[in-house]
């Protein structure tokens, strides 16, 4: 730490700190690293550092706490207000879209922030209730709290269990269409559902398609001061939205006055949403006073902190007791589609910025990090958080260091439950909606339809059935999406491309498979072989270019015993070349009668393919198949 000092500008015009080879926020080849940078072997030794590995490897914390600089503190701070600031006006708004009291946004908002702190991998990554995730919590937990509350501590015992057991690669078969599809929707609904807070209308179901016939066929109701009061929060939130993307970075040899302008412009348009909510409970605070109120507000939110207690597992209700039992089977597949979706959410973001800001993340840390923040969080009354992407580019713009930011930010969402939820009863719905739409509106990606009409138009099939399905519900949207993706997956696995060409003048056949060959691809394979090789006239011997197969299974193994003898029944030959290793052995061990391979594609057209028995096979690809299975027992080789 002896090294020269220097203060440069961060991501958003930030001050950063530099140290010789360190760096806030990224690593440099041959040096330790940022705190946030994985352990390599200089990180190991000494003092300061764990001595226990595997400790350190499941309490990323341990990697950066023992190293952390002073003068990163300052930005941590920092950031942490900027998304404390941000957070605060969202959880309340998220709550209305989950269909739970606001306070509840809250509860869900720090919990989180602490957890990811100790066991987080990824320094800007911030942990809270999201647009996405208060949809699907709106969906599975009907509106009830006891039902969100059991939601989250199950959600975390699954995204647990994947990261001890290793199953992050579970999300891989989430294609990108599916998410494009199911986020656009969303945008959508989420949009629309708070038009009815906009319009100051009451008694509007949630159902998107109900919703939209009950609010044009009551616009008639529109109570003006919450209509004037939202357009005008939502012009303000996206002319600050404009300001900030188009901000220009301030060099530090500009004057005095105008780095000052700069970070008072910076800092207004960060925390556009906490002023904006501030500017319109002002304006609804001093019609209180003058005796009339013509917005609806929010109400009255329970003060001080929720209890530390265990989730309930039942729910009393007028007509009796729901057992355990009773609401898992009602949350149903919403217990896999919520974590699923949670996890999504969080590894894409914490990648997404990982590669921006030059350091890894280990998604299976992610997991359990998700994980044991959401069980925990379960404890404290919190709905399921995930992985927030404004919030997290905040943070990062903010210049952030290290994931300590994020105590700051629960820290002020704990501060706000014990001292301002009174002050929160005079917040118009307007306005939290108008917080809400400026925050989802970005989700809705209009370009990828053009793009994969431009790229490959077959992924706009499950795209289109996700996006037009999650209106009607969200559970159908998603697996019929999943579903689609996998039939065109499995399809593209059993139907690989098969280039076949004749050589040798014409008197042999070439087939060339494109793609490792499994068990649904082998009728395939043979229907390409002989429809080519016995219609032919006359009929023609095959040569099987292996070059792209990287594996086969048993049933390929049978496929292609089948081929042989049914050409060899015909006077013909098969031969193999370009076989991998992994491959060859496999056949080998088979012991294919009339098996032929050939080290490439040319030997086998310059030897030749004799049927089996003829005596003409070439001397150089016997010798071959004998070195490459010297050590396997005699006779494998036909």
């Amino acid at each position: 730490m002896g090294q020269s000092r220097r203060l440069r500008s961060g991501p958003g015009g930030a001050p950063r700190l530099e140290t010789g080879p360190e760096r806030c926020g990224g690593r440099r080849a041959g040096g330790s690293g940022a705190a946030m940078a994985a352990p390599g072997p200089r990180q190991c030794g000494g003092s300061c550092c764990c001595p226990c590995p595997a400790l350190r490897r499941r309490l990323p914390v341990l990697r950066w706490l023992p190293r952390y600089n002073p003068a990163w503190l300052r930005l941590d701070l920092v950031a942490g207000l900027s998304v404390g600031l941000t957070v605060v006006p969202q959880a309340l708004a998220y709550a209305e879209v989950a269909g739970l009291p606001p306070e509840y946004g809250l509860y869900s908002s720090f919990m989180g922030c602490f957890v990811y702190c100790f066991l987080g991998t990824a320094k800007d990554v911030t942990l809270g209730p999201t647009a996405i995730m208060s949809l699907l919590v709106s969906s599975y937990a009907f509106h009830e709290p006891v039902y969100a509350i059991l939601l989250t501590f199950l959600s975390g015992c699954i995204q647990l269990a994947m990261g001890l057991l290793h199953l992050g690669f579970l999300l891989d078969f989430i294609s990108c269409p599916v998410i494009k599809g199911f986020t656009s929707a969303a945008a959508i609904t989420i949009s629309f559902n708070q038009i009815k807070n906009i319009l100051g209308l009451r008694g509007i179901p949630r159902q998107f398609f109900l919703q939209v016939f009950e609010t044009l066929r009551r616009i008639g109701e529109t109570r003006a001061g919450d209509a004037v009061l939202g357009l005008a929060c939502l012009a303000v939130l996206a002319g600050l939205r404009a300001m900030k993307s188009c901000l220009p970075r301030a060099a530090h040899v500009e004057p005095l006055p105008v780095r000052v302008s700069y970070h008072i412009v910076w800092t207004t348009t960060t925390a556009r949403n906490a002023l904006v909510v501030l500017f319109a409970g002002l304006v609804a605070y001093s019609f209180q006073v003058m005796g009339s109120q013509p917005f609806t507000l929010i109400g009255s939110i329970p003060r001080g902190l929720p209890p530390f207690r265990l989730p309930r597992f039942s729910m009393t209700t007028p007509n009796g007791t729901i057992p355990f039992q009773s609401m898992v089977e009602d949350m149903g597949v919403g217990l896999a589609v919520v974590p699923l979706m949670g996890l999504l959410e969080t590894v894409a973001i914490a990648k997404a910025f990982a590669s921006q800001n030059d350091y890894r993340i280990d998604p299976n840390q992610e997991l359990l990090a998700m994980g044991f923040a959401n069980i925990l969080g379960s404890f404290v009354s919190s709905y399921p958080i995930t992985g927030s992407f404004g919030r997290t580019a905040v943070n990062a713009q903010s210049g952030v260091c290290t994931p300590a930011g994020g105590l700051v930010t629960g820290a002020l969402v704990l501060l706000s439950l014990v001292y301002l939820t009174s002050l929160f009863y005079y917040i118009p719905k307007a306005a939290l909606a108008a917080v809400i739409i400026s925050a989802v509106v970005p989700m809705f990606d209009a370009g990828i339809f053009r793009t994969l009409w431009r790229v490959k138009r077959l992924d706009l099939v499950p795209l289109c059935v996700t996006f037009l399905l999650c209106f009607w519900e969200i559970q159908y949207g998603i697996m019929a999406g999943m579903l689609v993706s996998g039939i065109l997956l499995l399809y593209s696995i059993a139907r690989p491309p098969v280039k076949v060409s004749e050589v040798l003048d014409g008197d042999m056949l070439l087939v060339q498979p494109w793609s490792s060959l499994h068990f649904p691809a082998v009728e395939c394979l043979r229907d390409a072989v002989c429809s080519h090789a016995l219609t032919a006239s006359p009929p023609r011997s095959v040569i099987l270019d292996c070059c792209h197969i990287s594996s086969i299974d048993y049933t390929v193994v049978a496929g292609l015993a089948e081929l042989l003898q049914e050409l060899h029944k015909h006077g013909l030959s098969l031969a193999f070349c370009s076989l991998q290793d992994p491959v060859l052995q496999v056949l080998l061990s088979a012991g294919l009668e009339g098996f032929q391979h050939f080290p490439s594609q040319e030997e086998a057209e310059r030897c030749g393919v004799q049927p089996q028995g003829s005596g003409a096979a070439c001397s150089a690809s016997a010798s071959t198949s004998t070195s490459q299975s010297s050590l396997l027992p005699a006779g494998l080789i036909q």
